[in-house]
């Protein structure tokens, strides 16, 4: 894996959306949700999204990880346009291109640290011994190298996530898209499991969007957008 203070990373935004539009039918009226939206992620920066309630983040991640569709406006993964592209395209290019993290962690209670890391990339076709290597590696990076072999059942609530987090780096994704990822924490957990996210995207060079209400998460990132009545604006 790359380190940020070595390895430049490309000029081309990992994930750009252009334009984009979402509105949903209410009561026989359009209540628009999101209203001509531009935003791009770079190679190794990670942005957090901020904004009211309600205010259509959760939208706004669906549509960024192609779960939902936008009235109008494009979604450009590496520079690949994603609209109009079939189901299964789709969901390759979910596989391939995006990791998810989720605010409770989700992870197989049977299985060990490791082998929650090496499942989706079995599933991907990646040989056992080199997806063993890579969760050990991803694991490093998280600073649970003496947790591989624990059940989720026997981490901690930080650490749980944590490999999370890894999994959803298994895949070497280009875009990391997560929703309240550290709101299931305490305080001083949540200012670490943040922190390390943070380095991991800039050695890695994916690129991060963070959904938070946290303004200490906030400020933790590269960039911050608020979104508000439908508008996308830095902070």
């Amino acid at each position: 894996m790359p380190d940020r203070d070595s390895a430049p990373f490309p000029s081309v935004p990992n994930l750009e959306l252009r334009g984009v539009s979402r509105s949903y039918a209410q009561g026989g009226q359009a209540l628009h949700i999101l209203r001509n939206l531009d935003l791009q992620l770079m190679p190794g920066q990670i942005v957090a999204l901020v904004g009211p309630s309600g205010a259509g983040k959760t939208t706004l991640l669906q549509i960024a990880g192609l779960l939902d569709i936008p009235d109008s406006g494009d979604v450009l993964l590496a520079g690949e346009s994603c609209i109009g592209l079939g189901d299964d395209t789709l969901s390759a290019m979910r596989r391939n291109y995006i990791g998810f993290i989720f605010q409770f962690h989700h992870l197989l209670p049977e299985f060990t640290a490791t082998e929650n890391i090496v499942l989706p990339q079995l599933i991907a076709g990646l040989r056992p011994a080199e997806a063993r290597m890579r969760a050990l590696e991803l694991l490093d990076m998280m600073g649970l190298s003496d947790r591989e072999a624990h059940q989720p059942a026997q981490l901690s609530g930080g650490e749980q996530q944590r490999v999370a987090i890894a999994r959803a780096m298994a895949n070497a994704p280009k875009v990391l898209l997560a929703d309240e990822p550290t709101g299931n924490l305490d305080h001083a957990t949540a200012l670490r499991v943040m922190s390390q996210l943070v380095r991991l995207v800039h050695r890695t060079g994916v690129a991060a969007l963070v959904a938070t209400h946290n303004p200490e998460m906030a400020a933790q990132m590269d960039r911050c957008v608020r979104l508000e009545d439908g508008v996308l604006v830095e902070v």
